[in-house]
């Protein structure tokens, strides 16, 4: 008798060699992922002893952990003002942005709603063309917004494709609950503010990430727009000082007269604190992905 294949989801189930070879090819793929994060985590905490004795890059601490870099960047220095401008220009462009897109895209999801059509025309353009780098520093310059932190801010508070994910959202919402509203004498706002968000978490939660993490990561702007670096984000800080290799100082940390831990310590530790925020956020916005992006692409 011959033997029956076992389906899997109408596929013939693989062979025993077949899933090994798999698993070790995806465990090497892990691997090669992995390491060197747990390098960049590990050089962060070893202690400035075992960095100098390995070269500059630990992949596992054989002496405990050691917090000295982390103190060095956190204890008032340029990094330290980074953070924290970092954190304003997150949580200020993320507000602004995350407003700026639901009222924009709660207005083109009204069919009726006056100059509908013509404004998202001019939406889906700005999804094919770019206005350019000069005539962008142009207008920032002509909105007396240079060396202003909101240059940074204001150009990229709203996406156009965050905007028609958005609307795809709201387009998809009962619109029996709004027309109940709408008996019961709410106004447009107030279905916006009192139906449409709380009916709309995950969409809004999502694309809040995407701005969160945009503003996060963003460091060309300030590049192009900031001259005073008291003002730099984290992200320039970083590429300034582990790009470009640039070597802190004492007086950069502001621990002058200090003895420093090695600068690969020292950088390996600003490389973590511009990936931790995100990642602590990542685990409780993850759950609202398929939801909310899949339902607002396929919509409308």
């Amino acid at each position: 008798m011959k033997r029956q294949q076992v389906l899997v989801g109408g596929m013939p189930m693989p062979s025993l060699t077949e899933r090994i070879v798999k698993a070790i090819f995806l465990t090497a793929i892990c691997a090669v992922v992995v390491l060197p994060f747990v390098g960049v985590v590990s050089t962060s905490l070893s202690s400035p002893e075992e960095v100098i004795r390995a070269g500059g890059f630990v992949l596992l601490p054989t002496h405990g952990f050691d917090l000295s870099a982390y103190q060095s960047i956190l204890s008032g220095g340029t990094v330290t003002q980074a953070l924290l401008v970092s954190a304003f220009i997150t949580a200020a462009g993320t507000t602004i942005a995350l407003f700026l897109t639901c009222t924009l895209g709660w207005a083109l999801s009204r069919r009726g709603s006056v100059g509908n059509k013509p404004l998202l025309l001019l939406v889906l353009i700005s999804l094919l063309f770019n206005p350019g780098l000069i005539p962008s520093y142009l207008v920032i310059q002509q909105f007396g917004l240079l060396d202003s932190l909101w240059a940074v801010i204001l150009p990229t508070s709203v996406s156009a494709f965050n905007v028609i994910v958005v609307r795809a959202y709201f387009i998809g919402l009962p619109a029996a609950v709004l027309d109940s509203a709408r008996i019961d004498g709410a106004s447009e706002w107030k279905l916006f503010w009192h139906i449409g968000l709380p009916l709309s978490k995950a969409v809004v939660a999502v694309v809040g990430l995407f701005y969160g993490v945009g503003y996060w990561n963003s460091f060309f702007g300030a590049l192009l727009y900031l001259n005073d670096p008291s003002k730099w984000p984290l992200q320039l800080v970083l590429r300034t000082y582990v790009v470009n290799g640039v070597e802190i100082g004492a007086q950069d940390l502001g621990a002058a007269g200090e003895a420093l831990p090695p600068q690969t310590s020292i950088q390996m530790a600003i490389l973590m604190i511009s990936v931790v925020p995100i990642l602590c956020v990542y685990p409780f916005i993850q759950r609202h992905f398929a939801k909310g992006v899949l339902t607002g692409a396929v919509k409308g």
